[in-house]
């Protein structure tokens, strides 16, 4: 099952989860993150970490809310780290707080811890194992069982608190019971539901920052709630469990057994450290207390909401735990806390040589003096990450200092290829960026231009205005080199570099153009204006003409025709 998990569209460009996974148990695809559910061991560092807020928990809110709706009964085994993680005046205000949710009863898990303390005891007292890690941590666990597989033999044999607790629970009021986990461990989740050897003893999983929830929906201030007493007796020293060095006191608190050195371990680089030293044969008949979280369960990823310190939580935890042991134990045989830890490694496919080499190429890394190793990406060197590439871990993409030189490379080809001239001046009209058509403008190189001022070039009026009124031009035509050149001027002020970004498009051949073709149009219209003239005055002496001649055929054809009616009067 997948406990954890990241929202699409969020993640973009950030790989901070990566980089602070230390086993690599997230894959990048499409510029999306995702958990590798095989390969997690369900520490909570993304969740903790993600700066996008993007991380999703696997709830279990709403089905204990079911159990609660259905009136099964359903009781709640809560971890001894809320003495230092929940704020009240007296524990039993917790209990009380509970009980008015509906839990039939209100359990401590340190109960379970009591009986793994016995079994270890009696592990100790056996003497037959080389060294011994503690099994109350699910994410030592997976991380030893998944990537030091030859340390899983050195795993004490025993469930965690919880497990045990549950189990214990299920055997006291039958197996209908419905058994609630409460505590800061997101771990936990899969431990109880997705891990088949210990399936059964716990039906649900609440965390301390859902319980927060929980209690404001119902309007519940724990403050305001009675002192009610825990369901279980008091397991004395073994409410230590949820602190660095809890597991070891809760073991020595009976009798002092000298056959194995007992140290603790938290954190998980230390976890990591610990268990390489164990591979190397350099440790020796050591008890060893190994927890993820730093500082122990006080410091898990659901109780970060209301623990920012530890050793506040500590000092909580210890001013309120009694240091005697636990008497009266629960009736659990060694066989009912019984768990066997096995190699659950991942095989995964490993790249040639050639197959890294190739991908180190392809983003431009040639050369080991290439490989800057600088971690951006999230992987220690360029080496790893070319084969999480090969396993689909990771993109091509994720490489920063080649996303920056494409991106430089880009630009670059951009400005030197555009025809017209660039300039960046700043507030002194010092010149701090030119293209290379902004070079031959200025008929130097680009050093020499970046230690000048653009006054020693041209008239920079328009741009001290921009300066002073921050105020854009848009394609204004100004001359330059004394005239021969016509150029339109943009101005652009870049607020966060009280600087401005000067364009000039030459338009010296569109405006010559446009002054050709009016002198065309003008010729045109001075020969239109010559003909028209000329067939005026063609017309004038056609109309000249042709007067005369209508006078004369008039003259004519007068005296014809009284010459004929003098003909008929005779």
């Amino acid at each position: 099952m997948k406990v954890i998990d990241f929202k699409d569209a969020k993640c973009r460009h950030c790989y901070k989860c990566v980089r602070h996974c230390q086993v690599k148990a997230i894959t990048v695809q499409q510029e999306q993150a995702r958990i590798l559910t095989d390969h997690c061991i369900n520490c909570g560092k993304c969740m903790e970490i993600c700066p996008q807020n993007a991380k999703t928990f696997a709830s279990d809110m709403e089905r204990v809310k079911g159990f609660l709706r259905q009136g099964l009964r359903t009781v709640i085994s809560i971890a001894p780290s809320y003495i230092g993680v929940l704020d009240f005046d007296r524990p039993g205000q917790v209990v009380d707080a509970l009980l008015k949710l509906g839990f039939a009863e209100v359990r401590e898990t340190a109960e379970g811890a009591a009986m793994v303390t016995r079994e270890y005891q009696r592990i100790i007292r056996e003497n037959k194992m080389p060294n011994i890690i503690t099994t109350c941590c699910p994410s030592v666990n997976d991380l030893i069982e998944k990537y030091y597989p030859e340390c899983a033999p050195l795993m004490a044999p025993v469930v965690s608190p919880m497990v045990a607790h549950g189990r214990y629970i299920k055997k006291l009021y039958g197996d209908d019971v419905k058994v609630v986990f409460l505590g800061p461990c997101i771990a936990k989740k899969q431990e109880a539901i997705g891990d088949e050897r210990v399936a059964g003893a716990i039906d649900a999983i609440l965390t301390f920052e859902e319980l927060a929830i929980w209690l404001d929906e119902s309007k519940i201030r724990i403050f305001d709630c009675e002192d009610a007493p825990m369901g279980n007796p008091d397991p004395e020293i073994n409410r230590m469990y949820p602190i660095s060095g809890g597991v070891v006191q809760s073991v020595i608190a009976e009798e002092e057994m000298d056959s194995y050195h007992k140290v603790f371990v938290d954190g998980l680089a230390n976890c990591m450290e610990m268990l390489e030293c164990l591979k190397r044969g350099e440790l020796d008949h050591c008890f060893i207390e190994a927890n993820v979280c730093e500082g122990g369960c006080t410091k898990g990823p659901a109780s970060a909401r209301w623990n920012m310190s530890y050793v506040k939580a500590k000092i909580k935890i210890e001013r309120e735990v009694s240091r005697k042991a636990a008497h009266d134990l629960p009736d659990m045989s060694s066989e009912e806390l019984s768990k066997t830890f096995e190699d659950r490694s991942i095989k995964e496919a490993v790249p040639t040589e050639e197959v890294i080499q190739e991908i180190l190429r392809s983003v431009g890394k040639y050369t080991r003096e290439d490989e800057l190793n600088c971690g951006a990406c999230g992987y220690s060197t360029c080496r790893e990450k070319a084969v999480a590439v090969f396993q689909n871990k990771a993109e091509l993409s994720m490489c920063m200092p080649y996303a920056l030189m494409q991106a430089e490379s880009m630009s670059n080809v951009v400005m030197d290829v555009t025809p017209n001239m660039i300039f960046i001046v700043d507030s002194e009209l010092r010149i701090r960026e030119c293209n290379k058509k902004g070079q031959e403008l200025l008929g130097v190189g680009k050093e020499e231009a970046l230690q000048r001022y653009i006054f020693e070039f041209m008239d920079a009026g328009d741009i001290e205005e921009t300066l002073r009124t921050k105020e854009t031009v848009f394609h204004k035509k100004i001359q330059l080199e004394h005239g021969r050149m016509t150029v339109e001027e943009t101005i652009v002020y870049i607020e966060n570099l009280e600087s401005v970004l000067v364009t000039f498009q030459d338009v010296t051949r569109e405006e010559k153009m446009k002054e050709q073709h009016y002198n065309l149009k003008v010729e045109t219209m001075e020969m239109a204006q010559k003909v028209i003239d000329k067939q005026m005055m063609v017309a004038q002496e056609i109309a000249g003409l042709l007067g005369e001649t209508t006078a004369e055929t008039k003259v004519t054809l007068t005296k014809l025709r009284d010459s004929i009616l003098n003909e008929e009067d005779a």
